[in-house]
């Protein structure tokens, strides 16, 4: 008897498709009621604030609402492109972003790799909780402590530089212009990079042993085995979580460059969420905080689309 190719196999009828539709909904019923409260939760808090995204087509008065509020058209993205500090924006939020990637990528990769060769169970979760605990920490506890341990006065980093001569006064971190960045970098990196260890363990954990015993037989050791059979394997996984980073390049966090900025480094840690938070809350300018975040959005979205564009044409995988 003749076989119908897979391609040209006649689709089941409609009144079939729903049968089978709502089979599957009355067999995993249980799990599509555990999943109501999260849709429920999503719609009120991520979708709904949604509408009010027209605020950055209207000069928003708070007395009149959104439906009394007079509409400008693009008011406020013209006023946001002329702003004089754009540039300074644009530069202390990418450069942040970038430099969280590229290190705390590098960082996350790096300390999985070492944890995954770790023969000493103990040891390896040892490590491991000790250094995804900070990512649990509030960032005001964890700005607070570092503007503690990094204190001109009493700070212990200017003391233990001090007693072995490497500078003659203590350093005030926070101060320098040129540091900020840096030290914006390193600590994000240090609050998070156990955390995201974890996933590249996880996805460690799927590599095929066997791959390791042949590599063994024809003598490779650790080192060999990393670079040619584990990065490998996590590849894609990287890719992926690169992807996902790169739409966020415009956000460089507002937690930091707020909690370790001053005055002193304002050109430094200004950043577009510090920005919007002091126009929005700080001066009350609703309708052009809300412009500057939907050109971010916009921003993120494209960024999005074209780097998981160029996975793709690389042979990688994609999110989209």
């Amino acid at each position: 008897m003749n076989q119908i190719p897979g391609g040209l196999a006649p689709s089941a009828p409609p009144m079939q498709q729903r049968s089978r539709a709502w089979r599957t909904i009355k067999k995993q019923r249980i799990l599509l009621l555990f999943c109501v409260p999260f849709a429920i939760w999503a719609a009120i808090f991520c979708y709904a604030p949604i509408w009010g995204w027209i605020m950055a087509f209207q000069d928003y008065n708070a007395g009149k609402g959104v439906t009394g509020s007079p509409w400008v058209g693009l008011k406020h993205f013209r006023a946001f492109f002329q702003e004089e500090m754009l540039v300074t924006l644009l530069r202390n939020t990418i450069a942040i972003s970038v430099m969280n990637i590229v290190v705390g990528t590098f960082g996350a990769v790096t300390l999985a790799l070492l944890l995954n060769e770790v023969k000493g169970v103990f040891f390896k979760r040892t490590v491991q909780t000790v250094s995804y605990l900070p990512y649990f920490i509030s960032y005001v506890v964890v700005a607070n402590l570092f503007l503690t341990l990094l204190s001109p006065s009493d700070g212990t980093v200017n003391r233990i530089l001090l007693k072995l001569g490497i500078i003659d006064e203590p350093i005030f971190f926070f101060a320098e212009p040129h540091l900020f960045w840096f030290l914006v970098v390193f600590i994000n990196v240090w609050k998070s990079i156990g955390w995201d260890a974890i996933i590249y363990i996880a996805a460690m954990s799927a590599v095929d042993t066997e791959l390791y015993d042949a590599a063994s037989v024809d003598g490779a050791g650790r080192w060999r085995k990393m670079w040619h059979i584990t990065l490998p394997c996590i590849r894609p996984t990287i890719v992926v979580l690169l992807i996902l980073s790169a739409s966020g390049i415009l956000n460089a966090g507002f937690d930091p460059s707020y909690l370790l900025g001053n005055p002193m480094v304002y050109d430094y840690s200004e950043v577009i969420d510090t920005y919007v938070y002091r126009m929005g809350l700080g001066n009350a300018m609703y309708s052009y905080a809300t412009a500057i975040g939907l050109f971010r959005l916009v921003v993120s979205l494209i960024i999005l689309y074209i780097v998981n564009r160029i996975a793709k044409r690389l042979g990688e995988e994609n999110v989209l």
